[in-house]
């Protein structure tokens, strides 16, 4: 049985908020989700069990948050570990603690787990410039990623993406290219970027959705949850403002996952 697990970090008010996801793979049936408040110090260390959906197996999930040191964004930079074990297998780590979470799981430090990262989605904030630390592909080197994209006042609005402060993609005439995708070589990887811009051209609201996909497959395709966008990224393909925007949610066939490599989507929304 293969699943598809979905970590989430947010922040609130209150202070950060962790949510565990599992479904099936095949049917994207939810299969248990919990909510773990770390703002709460008894939530910050500790671990939950849960029974899956079919009542054959089950699933613990460990995490100690109580040194975690947090940027600006939600999730924690260092100092912790969530380790999610299957019927007491290891199928995702994350954190840099992770001895504590092999000795917590009463596992030996060198087992190894099949689980792969196969995608990273998050928002991101700012005004014509937007900086993020990113990694192409799962444990792949961390860049620094620029997108510019200046709006206000121009006749025609330019696209650029930097990486490592090295422009690797300019788009101009945006106006009528605000769609589209164009391949960039990261790493001596081929990395994929998709953009989506058209809510910062046309005043319309919502985000701009930026995605970058490594091209280790030998059949680069994916399905979408909404089949009327599937001609929305085409190679040099002009778009009108009334065409049906991109939509962010993919579902890769379970088929591909295995060396389809890593997807990241950034979701960028402008502060005026």
């Amino acid at each position: 049985m293969s699943c598809l697990i979905t970590i989430t970090w947010s922040k609130n008010l209150m202070g950060q908020v962790l949510i565990v996801g599992i479904d099936d793979s095949t049917t994207n049936h939810c299969l248990c989700k919990v909510d773990i408040k770390p703002w709460l110090f008894s939530k910050r260390k500790g671990c939950k069990t849960l029974e899956l959906a079919n009542k054959k197996s089950k699933v613990d999930i460990y995490r100690d948050l109580s040194l975690a040191k947090f940027g600006s964004g939600p999730e924690p930079l260092e100092g912790f570990y969530v380790a999610i074990l299957f019927d007491k297998e290891m199928v995702l780590l994350l954190g840099n603690l992770t001895n504590e979470a092999y000795k917590k799981a009463n596992l030996e430090p060198n087992s190894s787990f099949n689980g792969i990262v196969i995608a990273k989605r998050e928002h991101i904030f700012g005004k014509k410039v937007y900086c993020y630390k990113a990694q192409f592909f799962d444990n792949g080197l961390i860049h620094d990623l620029i997108i510019e994209c200046d709006t206000v006042g121009l006749r025609e609005p330019c696209l650029v993406i930097q990486v490592d402060s090295k422009t690797v993609m300019q788009v101009k005439r945006l106006r009528w290219k605000f769609r589209g995708n164009q391949t960039i070589l990261v790493d001596g990887i081929h990395v994929e970027v998709f953009w989506d811009v058209r809510s910062w051209l046309f005043g319309a609201v919502g985000n701009a959705v930026f995605m970058f996909q490594t091209c280790l497959a030998a059949e680069k395709s994916w399905a979408t949850n909404n089949t009327s966008t599937d001609s929305s990224f085409k190679r040099n393909t002009s778009s009108d403002s009334s065409a049906t925007p991109w939509s962010s949610s993919e579902t890769f066939r379970e088929s591909q996952l295995q060396g389809l490599g890593f997807s990241l989507v950034l979701y960028a929304w402008k502060h005026e």
